[in-house]
């Protein structure tokens, strides 16, 4: 007795799919099933995890999909092998690229065109068949079913269920009777939505979510009760008792199927290398040698000996076509003047580095190139290049032209369901407003998806005075959502380039933004063999280029890394705006650490990191860079490895070295144990890899106890930490923008700002650091501003487009009329301009200012009448409101007079030791784990002329969490400021909301 499920669906259906691959296909071995079909509506995204999660349990994947018809009606379509696959991928491909984006439908057309290598089942309720036979409409229904017949000869079906639904006894008759009648044979399924009965509710809340509906909402697609589940061999003999045969031509169906992807292969497309050379390798090795002169010079002994290990590899995991295509992005963006920078492991590699992929020097820094590829792991290179923002999109187009539109396509994301996301949508579900969702919902920390004790490890969650009874159902279900797919969606910078036509492997649909978009993530593709390019966007890159062209005269290749200035600010923590070196810990790190070279860069893009950060690894790596703790190594051999950090484990690089030189690993052998620490971080996983550490340490020759020792010293920091190649590359960039800040800055806040959204402060925030740099942030004036930000004598003036409300097309149209000439009143801009500006748009322009240089009045000019001036209160609201910049006045300003005994920011370092009151606006708090679990909060609080950082501790959170994490508003805060080798802060005490005392009359 066996039976097999051929109607089956995962979350990959999307929001109709209420359990993982892995658990059905586990559950399907437990039942001792020998195969199981996955066939999600309209798509094949689950095929690579189906078929690996298969093979690992030893069951016969088969990939098959429930298509839409153009009638509506659905039919489910199984592959009988790779053949079928293909033409399952194209005829998919089809039916979403040739309608509109998120309604797919497949022709009677299509069907016959991609027939072979498919089996067809009639399908559920909303099959064609199915639904005509519930109607009553037998003669329409034998007619359907001859058209699948001839369409797809004895691979047709007439599937049969018995799901306890009204009306299902009478319909499997008739399927019966029609088989009889046209010779169809019956197929038994379960229409599987989830793994056990206990399901259902999460399935019914994720339809109501798909629906739009509310629990109490009645819908024909929201299922009558709990039999959808995966339901064992036995059981289905049971409920389909009367029709044996449908249960017994399940397994013939099997039979009939093979899997539809060959996971050994690879799919690299050929790089066309010019005709003299004999093979690809010979091109790169050219190359590559070409490129070490020019960056070396002399090629030294073992420079080359680098060099041709890394071809040796390169070649014997034929990944030569790979690097050369890389190279030829990395040639086209340079002969158009687009600026970018390589990072990620790839900067492990001499070759990337003489390619000009990457600035980074391996060989000169020593850096481990079976980080990024080795023998051993014989995984896909992955070479992340960041691009100017702006042109990114030419840089894919340039792939897509080179390699062809068939054979390029975006790599796709699966955007899931994270805490306070499922919180949002399963709160509209169970009746909650959008209101009060929306509050518990940002009140959620980012990093929390264990929802069981929220109330009580939460705050500013706790103190809403909730209903407990209220919200735990909604937190129930919220925890069992978490990571189940939403929608797919479309990575921000990866391409697949294939040999074979792209849809011989996946399914295409179009994006948002209109490009063609595979079925399958960034691991999934690597699965399959794919080759993925991530060519990313960057607003820095923007910034940078503008930078440099305003600037005019500044080689940015050549800026000095050895700036005494620079340094000097860094010491200061002076950093808001640069890259990866903003943030408040990171602000604080650079007061501390002194940075004075280019490695204490590096090491700051790495210390401030979850792994080092619950390691307790800062701390020290400062005391012993500044020479106040003494450096110890826990065995000799450590000391070559980790003398750079100071005997602190920093680089994922230094986790395979170590591995290496205690306990005799391979290189590949070492990353293989980094990656376990890196993506499984389960104790038995852990405790297996540490096992085999300890065996082969003292087989090594180190003693058990400093064994263990060292493993617990690189397994805390491993599981979270950078690579130094990418902290190199990143620290470029890092340093590069800091000398733009310290000696350019005007120039480099402007373009910052040009390029907004980016970073970590908002736009006022950074207009607020500029004037403290001496730079004025003029106001938004008719005249004077161009569309975007622009420097102006030394100052930044508000552009255009940062007005709230005013379209691109009268932005041009006020830049362009007044190129012939200025606005000489309100009158005369009114007349040349017309209607191509629209009411709401030159209220705006008064509201923030825009006119005073002609008519002071706002009032006046907005009522058409003498009346007297808005007051300065109400211009900060317009301008805050309309621009998001307080250029002329700062709410704080306005109101200090009656903050008596309240500290300025510019002043708290003068009052170390000693207990202040501060008033401002809480920026970006947040609050990072910690090794303790419990939460420390940190946020900066900006006044009218500065930051103050404000650190606020388990205690104080309990308390007054809910002001920081709420809505946006002035706080008062108290507390005794703080001094950890020159990073200074204030430990708030006690928190105020400040509202009444600055906005009452």
């Amino acid at each position: 007795m066996d039976f097999v499920h051929l109607h089956v669906h995962s979350p990959f259906s999307f929001l109709d799919g209420g359990s993982e691959i892995r658990n059905l296909v586990k559950r399907a071995k437990e039942y001792g099933m020998s195969a199981l079909a996955l066939t999600d509506h309209n798509s094949l995204a689950g095929a690579v995890q189906f078929q690996k999660e298969c093979e690992k349990e030893g069951l016969k994947a088969i990939h098959g999909a429930e298509v839409t018809l153009e009638s509506g009606g659905h039919l489910v379509l199984l592959a009988r092998g790779q053949e079928g696959y293909h033409n399952l991928s194209r005829l998919l491909t089809k039916a979403h690229l040739v309608n509109e984006r998120l309604q797919p439908m497949v022709s009677i057309r299509s069907l016959w065109e991609y027939q072979e290598g498919l089996i067809a089942l009639s399908g559920c309720r909303r099959g064609e068949v199915p639904s005509l036979l519930l109607k009553g409409k037998l003669k329409e229904a034998k007619e359907k079913a001859e058209i699948y017949r001839d369409i797809f000869g004895g691979r047709f079906y007439l599937e049969i269920q018995n799901l306890y639904i009204p009306g299902d006894v009478a319909l499997n008759r008739k399927l019966k009777e029609l088989g009889e009648e046209t010779g169809i044979k019956l197929a038994g399924t379960n229409n599987v939505h989830y793994l056990d009965k206990e399901d259902f509710p999460v399935h019914d809340l994720l339809t109501c979510i798909r629906l739009g509906l509310t629990l109490e909402e009645v819908h024909q697609e929201r299922r009558l009760n709990a039999e959808n589940y995966l339901k064992s061999t036995a059981k289905m003999y049971e409920v389909l008792a009367d029709y044996p045969e449908a249960i017994e031509n399940t397994l013939a169906i099997a039979d009939l199927c093979e899997p539809g992807l060959d996971m050994t292969k690879r799919y690299y497309p050929a790089y066309l290398y010019p005709k003299e050379y004999r093979s690809a390798t010979a091109y790169l090795k050219e190359l590559v040698y070409a490129g070490a002169k020019e960056k070396y010079g002399r090629i030294s002994r073992t420079l080359r000996e680098r060099i041709e290990h890394e071809l040796f590899v390169i070649d014997r995991l034929k990944y030569s076509d790979y690097f050369l295509l890389v190279w030829d992005v990395v040639q086209h963006a340079k002969e158009k003047g687009i600026r970018y920078a390589g990072r990620g492991s790839a900067a492990d590699s001499v070759i990337a580095y003489s390619l000009s992929i990457t600035e980074v020097d391996a060989f000169k820094r020593g850096l481990l190139f079976e980080r990024f590829i080795s023998l051993e792991r014989a995984e896909s290179p992955d070479i992340d290049i960041d691009f100017d923002a702006r042109y990114r999109d030419d840089v894919s187009a340039y792939v897509y032209v080179k390699y062809g539109e068939r054979h390029v396509a975006a790599v796709a994301t699966y955007h899931t369901f994270q805490a306070r996301s499922a919180l949002r949508e399963l709160g509209k579900v169970l009746g909650f407003s959008a209101k009060e969702a929306d509050i518990l919902a940002k009140r959620v920390p980012y990093y929390l998806s264990d929802m069981g004790d929220l109330f009580n490890r939460v705050p500013e969650i706790k103190n809403m005075n909730l209903s407990s009874v209220k919200y735990k159902q909604l937190l129930y279900y919220a925890k069992k959502i978490i990571d189940l797919p939403r929608h797919l969606g479309t990575h921000l910078g990866g391409l697949v380039i294939t040999n074979l036509p792209v849809t011989d492997l996946s399914p295409l649909q179009k994006s948002a933004k209109g490009v063609n978009v595979i079925g399958f993530d960034k691991r999934a593709v690597e699965d399959l063999g794919l080759l993925k390019l991530d060519l990313l966007s960057l607003r820095t890159m923007s910034a940078i280029e503008d930078s440099i062209k305003i600037i005019r005269d500044l080689d940015y290749e050549k800026i000095p890394l050895d700036d005494k200035e620079t340094y000097k600010m860094l010491h200061a923590g002076e950093t808001v705006g640069v890259f990866q070196l903003e943030s408040a810990a990171q602000r604080a790190l650079q007061s501390k650490l002194k940075a004075d070279n280019f490695e204490d860069i590096v090491a700051s893009l790495a210390l401030i990191r979850p792994g080092p950060i619950q390691g307790n690894m800062v701390d020290p790596f400062i005391a012993r860079r500044k020479g106040k703790e003494k450096i110890s190594y826990l065995h000799p051999d450590l000391e070559p490895i980790l003398k750079k950090t100071y005997g602190v484990v920093l680089f994922q690089e230094q986790v395979i070295e170590i591995a290496s030189v205690i306990a005799g690993f391979t290189p590949g052998e070492s990353d293989q144990l980094r990656r376990v620490m890196t993506h499984a971080r389960s104790s038995r996983d852990m405790e297996e890899i540490g096992g085999v550490f300890l065996r082969k340490a003292q087989a090594n020759g180190v003693s058990i106890q400093t064994a263990k020792e060292i493993f617990s010293y690189i397994a805390g920091y491993a599981s979270y930490g950078f690579n130094e190649a990418h902290a190199t590359a990143f620290a470029y960039t890092a340093y590069k923008t800091a000398y733009l800040l310290r000696h350019y800055p005007a120039e480099y806040y402007c373009s910052l700002l040009n390029h907004q959204p980016m970073g970590y402060y908002p736009v006022n925030t950074l207009c607020l650091l500029a004037k403290q740099r001496g730079i004025q942030v003029l106001p938004l004036d008719i005249n004077e501003s161009e569309i975007d930000f622009s420097v102006e004598k030394g100052n930044i003036r508000i552009g255009l487009k940062q007005l709230k409300g005013l379209r691109e097309k009268e932005q041009q149209a006020i830049s362009t009329t007044r190129s012939t000439g200025r606005y000489l009143s309100y009158k005369d801009f009114i007349e040349r301009l017309g209607s191509r500006v629209c009411k709401d748009s030159l209220s705006n322009l008064v509201k923030v200012g825009a006119f005073d240089s002609l008519e002071e009045n706002r009032r006046a000019l907005l009522w058409q009448k003498p009346v007297a001036d808005a007051s300065p209160l109400e211009k900060w609201a317009y301008e805050i409101e309309l621009t998001g910049i307080e250029s002329q006045v700062s709410f704080m300003g306005l109101t200090r007079d009656r903050l008596k005994g309240f500290t300025l920011s510019t002043e708290v370092k003068r009052k170390i030791g000693k207990k202040i009151w501060l008033a401002g606006w809480p920026i970006r708090p947040h609050r990072p784990p910690t090794k303790s679990g419990k939460v420390v909060v940190f946020f900066s609080l900006q006044d009218e002329v500065g930051l103050a950082e404000v650190t606020m501790f388990t205690s104080s959170y309990e308390k007054y969490g809910q002001l920081i994490f709420g809505e946006h508003i002035p706080l008062g805060i108290y507390g005794e400021v703080f001094s950890r080798d020159g990073a200074i802060s204030v430990n708030a005490e006690v928190v105020k909301d400040l509202r009444d005392l600055l906005t009452k009359e």
